[in-house]
């Protein structure tokens, strides 16, 4: 490994003096700059950030905490956060939950340990107080709470547009998937389908879930068609829940969209992949995850006046799952 040593001994010049060029810190002349960020390139020589941050009493460490990175739409988050942290001179430390409450703690211990400045987390314990004890500035991404800022999209008007949507087009027999419990933004567009399709003259039914996971998808679309034989449209909980109903139906010799319409729920890559293409309520995945950032750089900063709840617009995105008007 690299160290400190090795690029003062190529650049010809003190450790004292690679660190002041590093840490941007007292005079170093131009011609002397240059040849330690030659000697840096040269070596590929990457600094140990919590060394540094420790040094100067100042991170630029950030956590960000995921319930689950198989599921496409977290990494969408993900590179918002990045791309905006990067841009403000921060560096993301990222943890991946599996949606194990175990695993959370260890992550945040981690991010502790390694001298973070502040935590951005998607994951699904923010309730259970796990968090209280953290003298950090945290900030919720696609979740949300009244104890700490958060970032998410209008999970209620994805609902009501996604019900609506179904029948405008002529679905009479709409099952709703209704996405886990502990998340509030699944229960938001969960309740907006129920207001709407209430007021319809249709009936509906409810298959409810426990997770988001790409490894029961299949089985939560295989229990659908199980219990709601008839159904000729169908609310997902999310995209991966939907393309799994998807190649339920075909397996099961339905015709999309003449049998049976399909809206998922995000607006994933792989939606514009599935066959056929899964008509879906987008969210705005990247631009929160920038907008999660900026409330959580603008929060260590204190800076005044710093909102507490960030709400997104969703649209429709129609494909091939749904009826042409």
């Amino acid at each position: 490994m690299v160290t400190i040593k090795d690029v003062a001994r190529e650049a010809g010049v003190s450790v004292a003096t690679v660190s002041r060029v590093l840490n941007d810190n007292g005079y170093v002349g131009a011609d002397t700059r240059k040849k330690v960020m030659e000697a840096i390139a040269e070596l590929n020589y990457s600094p140990n950030e919590v060394a540094r941050s420790l040094y100067k009493r100042e991170s630029r460490l950030i956590g960000l905490l995921l319930p689950d990175i198989t599921n496409p739409f977290f990494p969408q988050l993900a590179r918002g956060v990045e791309d905006e942290l990067s841009q403000a001179g921060y560096r993301l430390l990222l943890g991946n939950s599996d949606e194990n409450i175990q695993k959370e703690l260890e992550y945040i211990q981690t991010f502790v340990q390694n001298n973070v400045v502040g935590i951005i987390t998607a994951t699904n314990h923010v309730d259970y107080k796990i968090y209280e004890a953290l003298d950090l500035p945290l900030v919720l991404l696609d979740r949300a709470s009244e104890n700490y800022p958060a970032v998410y999209a209008d999970g209620r008007e994805g609902g009501r547009l996604a019900a609506k949507t179904l029948i405008e087009k002529g679905a009479e027999r709409i099952t709703l998937v209704k996405g886990p419990a502990n998340i509030k933004p699944a229960q938001d567009r969960f309740q907006g389908a129920i207001e709407e399709l209430s007021q319809a003259d249709v009936d509906f039914s409810v298959l409810s879930t426990t997770s988001y996971s790409f490894e029961e998808a299949q089985g939560w679309a295989e229990e659908l068609f199980d219990k709601f034989t008839d159904t000729d449209g169908i609310i997902a909980s999310n995209d991966i829940v939907g393309i799994a109903i998807v190649h339920e139906a075909m397996e099961r010799g339905k015709r999309i969209p003449e049998d049976v319409q399909i809206i998922g729920y995000d607006d994933i890559p792989q939606s514009r992949l599935s066959y056929p293409t899964l008509s879906t309520i987008r969210q705005p995945a990247y631009e929160m995850g920038r907008e999660a950032a900026k409330l959580l750089i603008r929060t260590i900063k204190k800076e005044p006046g710093v909102e507490q709840t960030i709400q997104m617009p969703v649209e429709l995105v129609e494909r091939k799952t749904t009826r042409k008007e």
